[in-house]
């Protein structure tokens, strides 16, 4: 899908022809969009697909015609009736006229300068633009990281008053979604740095702090990525050890009462052997079935009490 906007009096309007200092925006684009703008705007074709590979790594590449920064942006999708968290590639293309963007899925970060979310936004300042992409893109890896927390807690508190596998799978899906978001920003944070030190991106005047605003923020999302996923592993570790301390504490309640229950089992299956009468204790006792029953359960409740003292229940 081609979209193309251009900020008109400080508002952002859809256009239908490319025009000077607008904004093209490719969103999951079919090989023949692909081509259609890549032969317009002078692009090698190989450059504008990048983005349409999921392990695409992020990096800035410099050409005669255009500047290329492929960097990786977050996103949600849903897994098992759960939302969890992955990166995809985004490619910001610089030409001398227009700015390009090519991404997989209609991302929360573009969408926010589509709704004019986005303050002081110019489609034709171009290099200013970009730097603003790659900030919100930094506050939403801090938002979706702010989520992560949130629903590691609402797993946590489950963990308390479940014994099953189903709340450990989420948090490894959670670790996982933040291993992909640690990766990234590391990976972001190199093309921020080479940004910095290249002086074709940098244009007006503010440009240079908002880049180092931009990398501050992509500092900060690193170190909580790190923070978040420290400790969740530790979370993890800590009650799958609970979980299996719960079936240890189970399997010897388990036992223990299986050895109680023996002793009159013992006891009935002695008297239940088909043997002459005049051979079994208290066989001739009018009290003798009494007796053999209180001393089953004395016995019993005897071996209880001394595992009970044991902590073996």
């Amino acid at each position: 899908m081609i979209r193309i906007f251009k900020t008109v009096d400080g508002k952002i309007q859809s256009v239908e022809e490319k025009q000077e200092g607008c904004w093209i925006a490719l969103t999951a684009p079919t090989e023949n969009e692909l081509m259609t703008v890549a032969r317009d705007n002078g692009i090698e074709p190989d450059d504008i697909k990048a983005a349409m590979d999921d392990e695409e790594r992020s990096r800035i590449q410099i050409e005669d015609n255009y500047t290329m920064v492929l960097v990786d942006v977050p996103t949600s999708e849903m897994r098992n009736e759960k939302q969890y968290y992955v990166t995809i590639p985004m490619a910001i293309i610089l030409t001398r006229k227009a700015i390009i963007t090519v991404c997989l899925e209609d991302t929360d970060v573009l969408k926010s300068f589509i709704e004019s979310k986005v303050r002081n936004f110019h489609t034709h300042m171009k290099t200013r633009f970009v730097l603003q992409i790659l900030y919100r893109n930094s506050t939403m890896y801090l938002q979706f990281l702010r989520n992560i927390n949130r629903q590691s807690e609402a797993v946590e508190s489950k963990l308390h008053k479940s014994t099953k596998n189903q709340e450990l799978i989420e948090l490894l899906e959670l670790e996982k979604s933040l291993v992909y978001f640690t990766t990234s920003l590391r990976s972001n944070e190199i093309v921020l740095e080479k940004m910095l030190k290249t002086e074709s991106i940098k244009k007006y005047p503010e440009d240079t702090d908002l880049l180092e605003d931009v990398i501050i923020e992509n500092k900060q999302a690193m170190e909580m990525a790190n923070i978040y996923s420290g400790i969740l592993s530790g979370m993890m570790d800590a009650f799958a050890s609970v979980i299996s301390n719960n079936l240890n504490i189970v399997m010897k309640f388990l036992a223990t009462i299986t050895i109680v229950l023996s002793i009159p089992t013992m006891v009935f299956s002695a008297y239940g052997m088909n043997v002459s009468g005049s051979g079994m204790p208290l066989s001739q006792s009018p009290f003798g079935f009494t007796a053999v029953i209180v001393f089953a359960i004395v016995s019993s409740l005897l071996v209880a009490l001394i595992f009970s003292k044991k902590n073996l229940f």
